[in-house]
Parts: C-alpha cells; structure tokens; sequence
C-alpha cells in the first residue's frame, strides 16, 4: 500500500479554535459563515462541489449539496468548511469518481475527496471511488480511495463511504520521517457507513468511529482495517465503539485487521460481530516475512455475534478489561490539549 507525505499546516482560524471554550458548538463559531448552494441541475450557482468549495473564503463556511451525483474529485484545503447533504436519506447525495493507484500513481493521489482542512464537519452526504465496481482487484494498482482525511478535529455524521481496497484513509497530517515524528491528526465517524474489502479503512489518524456499520463486500479474503501507527508514541490509533460488522455472503475469510506497520492500534468496544470473522480476528501483514503483530495493540471489549471468539483470538490481541476498556470512551481518546469534543460539535 504506498504512502504519500502532504503537509497541511493549520491556518489562523484554525489556531483561534484552539482557544475557544470546547463547549461551543460548530455553528457558534462561524455565526457569519457564508453559506452556498450546490445543485447536479444547475438550479442554483454552483453545479460543482468544488466550484463551491474554492469560492468560500479562507475562514471557511457551509456548502450545502443537494440531492443529486456529483461525478467530480474536491479537495478541501480551508478550515471551518461544513458540507451538509441530506441527513434522512445520504444516499440522495453522492459526490464519485473512479481514480485508483494504477490510473493515477499513487493510492492517496486517487481520492475522490480529500479534507486536508481543519475543523470539517459532513452530514449526509455519500463519498464513494467506483473504479472496482464490475471488475476484480488486479494484483497492484486497484487501490481506489473514497474519503481521505488528514484534517484535526473533523466530524463525520450520517456519511457513507463507498468503494473496495482502501476506501477510508483517516490519516495523521504529516510524518517527518517513519521513525516521526508525526503531526496529529483526530477524526470522529458517527452513524456512518463504510463498504470495502481489502484495507478499507487505513491510516494512522486518531479516530473514533462510533455507532457506525462497517460492510465487507465479495473478495475472498477481507482486512477491516490497515492502521498504520509508525512508532510507540505517535498520536495514533482506531476505536470502534458499539459498530457492526457485516459481511457480504460468498467471503472465505474476514479480519478485524491486519498491521501496516508495526505499531497498528485497533479497538473494538462493544463490537456487533454479525460477519463470520476468521477465530484468529488479525492476521500478519506478510505472513512468515513480517513479524508486526508482536508489536501491535489489537483489542476488543465485549463483542458479540457469530464473530466473536475470544478463546480463539490471535495470542497478541487483547481483551480488555472494564477499566482498561474506559481509557478509549470518546471523551478520553480524542480530548488532546484543547479537550475537543466532537458531541458538542452540531
């Protein structure tokens, strides 16, 4: 899975945020926000997500899409950029396109959507890559990303993410070198749903999904997620909590996850394990050529369904205790400095 380094510094606004009290909602802080207006019909001004995302000025503001397909690649590099969609229904809202690896040369090159921005919040809306949609994954080159974020502090509710290899990238800002040090990044998924088979959620964010149902579709051998945590104190690491799993019929195998680098971070809190998931839960990135699984935190607390079995669990995943469990509830996991707390975030 190549990696591919982008810095993305905070703005000033950005900065402000900081200071502010961590009460104070989304909206409070961008009371004069400018608000446009995207239609697929030409209804309104803007036909294009990213022609409206390019007039909002630097401090951000809300861009609310209305239902339609938006075929077209946005990226969001300012801060304070709110999308709304329909929140009853998103998949009345999708924003699409079909990059991947091989067509674009690189995975991260390949996004449909890129927020790189701080402080973004999406609402019912659907991302999705549909480069895989009728054809098999090709040894190299199939990596298709839906969603990248490399933003702080961004809010994802009633979203869904939709694609095969790589859908969600939910990654850190910047990392100097491999050995770091790297810039945090924290991302918060509520209610949301991400499709994928092959590493489809991956990256080394700090994230924490949350209510969401993870789908596994057709491949014969299906990784959940690929974190990638470089070294032992990067900021960095995925929490699912009180999501469920479910699979396709037709798979042979499915993973909770499997270590892009050695030091991958991966809890399931509560877990619905309706998908039948291999006993062993993780499986090496390479098996008999790396050995990352002995330095990795791969954990669950209480998961239920057909796939959950603690006793048969890979030797080097735990099961958390009830204290160990309450040092990854959201408040905790994603408080930083600034006690950021993306439920008072509406």
């Amino acid at each position: 899975m190549p990696f591919q380094k982008q810095v993305s510094g905070l703005t000033f606004w950005g900065v402000l945020f900081l200071v502010l009290p961590s009460h104070l909602t989304w909206a409070t802080n961008s009371v004069k926000a400018k608000s446009l207006t995207v239609s697929a019909n030409g209804s309104t001004q803007f036909k294009s997500v990213q022609q409206a995302a390019d007039a909002l000025p630097q401090e951000g503001g809300v861009i609310k899409i209305l239902p339609g397909t938006y075929r077209e690649i946005v990226t969001i590099n300012k801060s304070h950029v709110r999308m709304e969609g329909d929140k009853a229904d998103p998949s009345k809202v999708v924003v699409v396109f079909n990059n991947s690896h091989g067509t674009v040369g690189g995975t991260l090159k390949s996004a449909t959507v890129s927020v790189l921005g701080d402080d973004f919040l999406a609402e019912g809306i659907t991302f999705a890559n549909d480069f895989s949609v009728g054809k098999p994954l090709a040894p190299e080159g199939s990596q298709a990303v839906a969603l990248l974020v490399k933003g702080d502090r961004a809010v994802f509710r009633h979203v869904r993410m939709l694609g095969a290899q790589d859908t969600l990238y939910a990654g850190n800002k910047s990392c100097a070198t491999e050995q770091g040090p790297c810039v945090l990044a924290r991302q918060y998924f509520s209610d949301c749903y991400i499709e994928g088979n092959v590493d489809f959620i991956f990256g080394d964010a700090q994230t924490y999904f949350e209510n969401c149902k993870i789908h596994a579709i057709a491949h014969e051998t299906v990784f959940v997620t690929a974190q990638s945590k470089h070294y032992p104190d990067e900021s960095s690491g995925y929490v699912f909590d009180h999501c469920t799993v479910t699979a396709a019929p037709g798979i042979a195998h499915v993973f909770l996850g499997r270590p892009w680098r050695p030091y991958s971070t991966v809890v399931f809190l509560h877990a619905n394990l309706q998908a039948e998931i291999e006993p062993a839960g993780w499986r090496e990135w390479h098996p008999g050529e790396t050995h990352s699984l002995e330095t990795v935190f791969y954990a669950e607390f209480k998961s239920k369904g057909k796939g959950a079995d603690a006793p048969h669990r890979d030797p080097h995943s735990k099961q958390l205790s009830v204290s160990e469990a309450q040092q990854f509830s959201r408040e905790r996991f994603l408080s930083g400095s600034d006690h950021w707390d993306p439920a008072h975030i509406h």
